[in-house]
């Protein structure tokens, strides 16, 4: 239920989580299953059940500039891209950022997911993710007539039918989107064999948490939150801001969670757990929290007047993030295709949210047009990029930080042989610069995403003032192969225009257009225009603690008894993928970890 903060201060439960995001509901769904226990949930955000514009599909763009629905996060100045900053908006409220997202539902490849065990953390792997991820799944196939006309192959799909969560697609999807697939095709990318089953290599059309009975979004809140808040031993309170955790004691031994201190209606009370306390504030705030409370690096918490109560230098460190930019072609005329632009226009904008309500128009429909590709299949270039790479690496490799060595090596055979080059085919205009789109004409977008970066960033608090943000610096192109690999995907994109059916359906490029041509014009472009996913990741990673790691394969915080860390943060190595199903798979299998029903395995770190 939704609490009060007299149902809350100064109590105990047994667990408390602080966040109730997509990991953070996950996880107090799953712990509230046993009636003897009791869960609380402390959420910064509002409830937002059962707003409109959160529940509408297609409607996410407007989400992220919602200051109910989103949080206003922005970067350091990024001195790789021309001193700007960038907007890092994430879900504000329950449900967290899967009540914004484009609601894309894809996974990893499973070499990806393996090299999470690789990297020194035994039962995190593929097998165990597909498990766990089914227990989320609530996959309802498409109908005949929408499998036959998209060339659906049923045995191509092996989801969850059972799960709480609405997967399918969206109910509106235009013929035009089957030509840009075939315009894919023609382009070298073959179509995917298995896409959502651990090969996403080739292009296909991904489900969405759409929840197709009724044509709204599916969303943690949705799925995990309203099924079971009459619980009474599951309490929720929102608007309530979580400052620090608070140890039983300052003693030398290991930092005992007791209670977590938080902010509710301009007041600071404390509640205590009698069990673990779990943070699930997400990659951005999940760090501020540990620092606050004294784990991190004792340099940085010694400048912000903290004393350091655990000493880990890993808190914050290791940020990576998945980056696009995005190429825009003027449709023609007389091309059959409802893009997004036409929202644009008030009265159009006015009938599709009535159209909605009788279930048709563009808010029934969603972003499902996606093509994985390997550098070599993009770019003659590749082995020579890869080959610099690896020889700067090698050069470097006594300079770089614990574990770090490892990662690169990891992610330069992920270069060489997977599928981490990504495109989206997106209805409507993305960019609108250097040349701004022309009032009335329709456009077609196509992204390129930057999924395997070697850049890594910092989150650190600047203040012990938990109401200020920590700075986020993700240090975006620090390392000059992300710049060289993204440049060599523009390349690849803008090649489109002259592959058919495209190249029937347009008349001419917009951006970057005529004036963009040299790979330096390309990259100066790049790094006047691009945009982040909001993936970020890894700012608490799984790894070894002697490498740079934050938490055990058990989640647990090095150097704490009875704190755990569960949301994105804890990747190790970022994937070539979306990144909610991976947020829910590894909460179905934080929650059996903490029950005690998941036998980890005896550890096999990396060579």
């Amino acid at each position: 239920m939704i609490a009060t903060i007299q149902d809350v201060k100064d109590k105990a439960f047994d667990y408390i989580i602080c966040g109730g995001g997509t990991a953070g509901l996950t996880l107090a769904a799953r712990l509230s299953e046993d009636p003897n226990v009791s869960v609380l949930v402390l959420e910064a955000g509002e409830a937002n059940v059962g707003l409109p514009e959160l529940l509408r599909p297609a409607a996410f763009v407007t989400l992220l500039d919602n200051p109910q629905c989103a949080w206003d996060f922005t970067t350091i100045k990024q001195k790789g891209c021309g001193d700007t900053t960038h907007k890092w908006p994430r879900g504000k409220g329950l449900g967290g950022s899967s009540g914004i997202n484009f609601m894309c539902w894809m996974k990893p490849a499973r070499g990806e997911v393996d090299d999470f065990e690789r990297l020194g953390n035994p039962g995190w792997n593929w097998n165990n993710f597909a498990k766990y991820i089914t227990r989320t799944e609530g996959f309802i196939p498409p109908g005949k007539e929408q499998q036959n006309l998209f060339n659906m192959v049923r045995s191509k799909w092996d989801l969850g039918t059972h799960g709480p969560l609405a997967i399918g697609y969206p109910k509106t999807m235009q013929k035009a989107e089957l030509k840009l697939k075939e315009t894919m095709v023609n382009a070298g990318i073959a179509m995917a064999s298995r896409p959502l089953n651990g090969d996403p290599a080739g292009t296909f059309f991904t489900p969405c948490n759409y929840d197709i009975r009724t044509n709204t979004r599916s969303y943690a809140t949705t799925a995990y939150y309203l099924p079971n808040k009459d619980r009474p031993n599951l309490i929720v309170l929102v608007c309530a801001r979580v400052n620090r955790i608070l140890p039983s004691c300052d003693s030398g031994r290991a930092f005992s969670a007791e209670r977590v201190e938080f902010e509710h209606e301009g007041k600071v009370h404390t509640v205590s757990a009698k069990r673990e306390i779990i943070l699930s504030a997400g990659a951005l705030k999940s760090p501020q929290i540990l620092e606050l409370s004294g784990i991190g690096n004792p340099n940085i918490l010694r400048k912000i007047g903290i004393p350091t109560k655990v000493p880990l230098p890993g808190v914050g460190r290791n940020v990576q993030e998945h980056m696009t930019v995005a190429l825009s072609f003027e449709l023609r005329d007389d091309v059959v295709f409802d893009t997004y632009d036409i929202l644009m226009v008030p009265e159009v904008f006015k009938k599709h949210v009535d159209l909605y309500r009788t279930g048709a128009g563009l808010f029934t429909s969603s972003v499902t047009n996606f093509t994985f590709a390997t550098l070599h299949q993009v770019t003659p270039r590749a082995d020579e990029i890869i080959k610099a790479a690896e020889d700067k690496i090698m050069k470097n490799a006594a300079s770089y930080p614990p574990g770090l060595l490892e990662q690169y090596k990891i992610s330069l055979e992920r270069l060489r042989h997977s599928a981490g080059c990504e495109f989206i085919m997106f209805p409507g205009m993305l960019t609108p610069y250097p040349n701004t789109p022309v009032k009335g004409k329709r456009y077609v977008s196509v992204v390129a995403a930057l999924n395997y970066t070697f850049s890594r960033g910092t989150i650190h608090s600047t203040s012990k003032d938990p109401a200020v943000n920590p700075e986020f610096d993700p240090h975006y192109l620090e390392e000059e192969i992300d710049l060289q690999v993204w440049v060599e995907m523009v390349k690849f994109m803008r090649n489109l225009k002259n592959v058919a059916p495209l190249r029937d359906m347009i008349t001419k490029e917009l951006n970057p257009g005529p004036n963009v041509q040299t790979d330096e014009e390309i990259a100066a472009w790049i790094k006047a225009v691009l945009l982040t996913t909001w993936h970020t990741a890894s700012s608490c990673s799984m790894l070894p603690q002697e490498k740079g790691g934050v938490v055990d394969p058990q989640l647990k915080v090095y150097g704490t008894r009875n704190l755990r860390v569960v949301d994105l943060s804890i990747v190790p190595l970022h994937f070539a993928a979306h990144t909610q199903a991976m947020v829910y798979g590894m909460a179905e299998q934080a929650a059996d970890i903490i029950k005690g029903k998941f036998q980890t395995p005896v550890a096999t770190a990396a060579a």
